[in-house]
């Protein structure tokens, strides 16, 4: 092994807890999240929170052949209602997904340092954002860690302003990534939004070799 991976080590994933809770601590330097992403670990946590690791068993994950897309999206889609871009306002997307307000969470877990992290990543080419314009406004979009050699994209988080802007961003992204060739699309943990777009959960060590392949 070498040292510099040495210097990113964490505790082997079947030590997480039931909730997948694998350590605490560390630091967001891009080699660190490099080499969890590509481990199967990712950080989680909120601002009153130290960084949190995570390594979820069963974990949520979409086969870009199985994704679902409704019938009124298909039509959506037909219409191109919205625009889609890539990796041109990564920033402004971020910090829309951080001030975004969801049903089910009181504040938000990307933090400013988590943003300013994610930023080197995207700079380094580690990290894709996905952009849904509507008359000239960005009105959705989403962004993630790409493991190109692995051939996995890691979401991270999705916003809409408008209803079915991120839902059309991530198809028109699921799209593109199969034809780029990517095996499958990391959704960490389960919602039944992503299960109604064509994610499942597969056992972490299933996981672990689709990283490993």
């Amino acid at each position: 092994m070498h040292k510099k991976s040495l210097k990113y080590q964490f505790p082997s994933v079947d030590q997480a807890n039931e909730d997948g809770l694998l350590a605490i601590g560390g630091d967001l330097s891009a080699g660190r999240l490099l080499y969890a992403y590509n481990h199967g670990i990712f950080p989680w946590y909120d601002a009153s929170q130290p960084i949190l690791w995570w390594s979820p068993d069963p974990r949520m994950v979409l086969f870009p052949k199985k994704l679902k897309v409704s019938k009124s999206m298909k039509q959506l889609l037909k219409k191109e209602t919205f625009k889609v871009t890539y990796n041109i306002a990564f920033k402004e997307v971020a910090a829309n997904c951080a001030t975004i307000k969801r049903e089910d969470q009181d504040g938000t877990w990307i933090t400013s340092e988590m943003q300013e992290a994610y930023s080197k990543l995207h700079t380094l080419g580690s990290v894709l954002s996905v952009e849904v314009w509507l008359e000239g406004g960005l009105v959705g979009g989403l962004y993630g860690v790409y493991l190109k050699e692995k051939k996995i994209f890691c979401g991270e988080s999705m916003f809409s302003k408008v209803s079915n802007a991120s839902k059309y961003g991530f198809i028109k992204l699921v799209e593109k990534l199969k034809e780029e060739g990517v095996k499958l699309i990391d959704c960490q943990v389960y919602t039944p939004h992503l299960e109604s777009l064509g994610a499942e959960e597969i056992s972490r060590e299933e996981f672990l070799k689709f990283l490993k392949s």
